[in-house]
């Protein structure tokens, strides 16, 4: 078994975020909050360093780019956070049967490595008590194949946290397209104007400013200067961060007023 160094692989990518609630960063419009809605890869876990190396070692064996492994960079263009489709056609421009199937194989391996080896991302423990405490609505809403959805959620000690879990392909249109958020809301029966969301890639973001929600970025690997591009309502770098939580005393406060 191959142990993968989450602190070197795309590590460099990670920048740290600032402290304190700027009218930008606010949440106190959701009030009365009702519900969260999380991503799950690279926002509940850090497994994009588990799908680089799954992508890496068997594009190149099969002689992808001329048998040149695949960059940090290339991946974060052409993988993270976006839909199975479209990773196939862009490897295997017009043949979508060939990318499936090639996709297929890279999430069985993907699997073998997140049942051994998926960690939660730095403070998870503390929002799941903090979502949980308050009675808040929960969904988990992702691009992922429900396979390693269900996989991660388990591995994570999340499957009972969950009311619902929405799958991309299971939806008319998958991220960046609104649809999964949309889906989520309507599943929890919540509205997305007392509702926020949990995103670390620019589709995600941009599926879950497009359903009408302010979206908390986590800069787990991704570059914080893409994922501003998608519009965000700020950043942080994971759960620990003393702005998250600044920005969730604010809402407390103005809940119980």
């Amino acid at each position: 078994m191959t142990f993968i160094h989450t602190n070197q692989t795309l590590g460099k990518h990670m920048a740290s975020s600032e402290n304190g609630v700027d009218s930008k960063s606010s949440l106190t419009r959701l009030v009365p909050l009702e519900a969260v809605l999380f991503d799950i890869d690279g926002t509940l876990c850090d497994s994009d360093p588990l799908h680089y190396y799954a992508f890496r070692e068997m594009l190149q064996e099969i002689g992808f780019n001329g048998g040149t492994p695949i960059t940090e960079e290339f991946f974060i263009a052409t993988v993270a956070g976006k839909h199975n489709n479209d990773i196939a056609l862009a490897l295997f421009p017009g043949d979508l049967e060939r990318g499936l199937k090639f996709l297929d194989d890279k999430e069985a391996m993907f699997r073998r490595l997140a049942s051994e080896q998926l960690k939660p991302l730095n403070g998870l423990e503390k929002v799941r008590k903090w979502v949980e405490s308050r009675g808040l609505k929960r969904a988990a809403v992702t691009n992922a194949p429900r396979p390693n959805a269900e996989l991660a959620l388990s591995k994570l000690g999340l499957s009972d946290f969950f009311d619902a879990v929405i799958i991309g392909d299971e939806c008319e249109h998958a991220k960046p397209h609104p649809d999964p958020y949309l889906k989520g809301l309507e599943a929890l029966k919540a509205s997305k104007d007392h509702t926020f969301v949990f995103e670390d890639s620019v589709s995600g973001i941009k599926a879950g400013v497009a359903a009408g929600m302010p979206v908390i970025g986590i800069s787990t690997r991704n570059p914080e200067d893409l994922l501003m591009g998608a519009k965000p309502a700020f950043l942080i770098k994971d759960y620990d961060d003393p702005k998250l939580w600044a920005a969730l005393e604010e809402l407390d406060k103005s809940s119980s007023h």
